[in-house]
């Protein structure tokens, strides 16, 4: 079976896309989230696929204008075309361990790694690290997170649900 190269193109788009932060949470790439599903490049016209980490994402405009925007910096990119796929469907299981670092030191607790639907959701303070959490409110600023408090630090914070 013949793997395909990847070209010095995608190679320079990958780099370049580490750039496109998620622009409700800038201090992560879409890259780091889990959010670039492929990348291909055909004489100079790069696609990207990019799963959201929501339907119905406010943010998919922002998200295609900047992915544009930077990549067209890209020496040998001619034309840049960005679609949105569904399937398969983006998970929490998808950030990466930098993604979910940048997380933590930007105050919002990254969801629990291989945590199964139905299960009971715990997280630990990103800004102390305690267990001792609850959650406030299900419904946090943007549809994938929630807001919870601290017992140890008495620190109100936000954490991605876990997906």
């Amino acid at each position: 079976m013949a793997q395909q190269m990847e070209t010095q193109i995608e190679s320079a788009v990958w780099e370049k896309l580490q750039d496109v932060k998620d622009p409700e949470i800038p201090a992560v790439s879409m890259v780091e989230m889990g959010m670039i599903h492929a990348v291909d490049e055909q004489d100079g016209v790069v696609t990207v696929q990019v799963l959201p980490t929501f339907v119905g994402c406010p943010a998919l405009d922002i998200m295609r204008n900047e992915i544009i925007r930077q990549l067209q910096t890209v020496e040998g990119v001619q034309e840049v075309r960005v679609t949105f796929v569904y399937d398969p469907a983006w998970t929490s299981e998808r950030i990466s361990e930098a993604g979910r670092e940048k997380l933590r030191q930007f105050g919002i607790a990254p969801p629990p790694v291989n945590h199964k639907p139905g299960d009971p959701w715990q997280v630990d303070c990103p800004f102390c690290g305690s267990p001792y959490t609850t959650l406030d409110n299900l419904f946090g600023p943007a549809a994938c997170r929630s807001i919870l408090y601290c017992k140890q630090c008495k620190n109100p914070f936000e954490a991605l649900k876990p997906i």
